[in-house]
């Protein structure tokens, strides 16, 4: 059955449509990965042959990874821009809390302003890597959040490196090496969003 992906299926090679349907099925949507069994079944491509070309392709995917590594550079880029964010977001929570809640006492507008600051700070991070992968600052950088072999971290994956980031001297960490605390303890890391081709 066609679909809007079948002719960009039938211009990949059999090795790029085995890379598709095994290794890199969590890049590609389903319509997309639809076309690409299509073209295999056209094709006659024997599937005794995925074993050898998905091994041939994960070698290559990882590379591929290895090499789009971002360095300290962008990572301290993608650090000011999220901490602008949410100091912004800080901001305008404070002026809500102070200005329209008005709870009784002032001690009840502290609790609530370290809870706000501690709340978003957690929530920023996991709510915008978890629907997108990336932050604010990774939007503008072109950079991602990747597993190590290059797919798409799971919620709890996401969930483990934004919990990392409370690590004493997390933020300074990447300043050493491409990789921070909360990358290596979490088993992710941030890489150019060409690195991983999507549909």
């Amino acid at each position: 059955m066609e679909n809007e992906f079948t002719k960009v299926m039938s211009e990949r090679s059999n090795e790029e449509l085995i890379k598709i349907v095994t290794v890199d099925t969590s890049n590609y949507n389903a319509t997309a990965i639809e076309a690409a069994h299509s073209e295999i079944e056209k094709r006659a491509i024997n599937t005794s042959e995925f074993e050898e070309l998905k091994e041939k392709a994960t070698l290559v995917k990882t590379q591929e990874v290895k090499t789009s590594s971002v360095d300290s550079g962008v990572r301290l880029l993608n650090f000011t821009i999220d901490f602008i964010v949410w100091l912004i977001i800080v901001f305008i929570g404070s002026f809500i809390i102070e200005y329209f809640i008005a709870p009784s006492s002032q001690s009840m507008i502290s609790f609530l302003i370290y809870a706000l600051i501690f709340g978003t700070y957690l929530a920023y991070y996991a709510i915008m890597e978890l629907k997108f992968q990336k932050t604010v600052g990774k939007f503008i950088t072109k950079t991602k959040v990747v597993k190590l072999n290059g797919e798409k971290p799971k919620s709890g994956e996401i969930i483990n490196r934004t919990f990392c980031r409370l690590i004493p001297f997390d933020r300074i960490s990447f300043v050493f090496t491409n990789n921070g605390f909360h990358d290596y303890v979490s088993k992710t890391k941030v890489v150019k969003d060409s690195a991983v081709k999507e549909y």
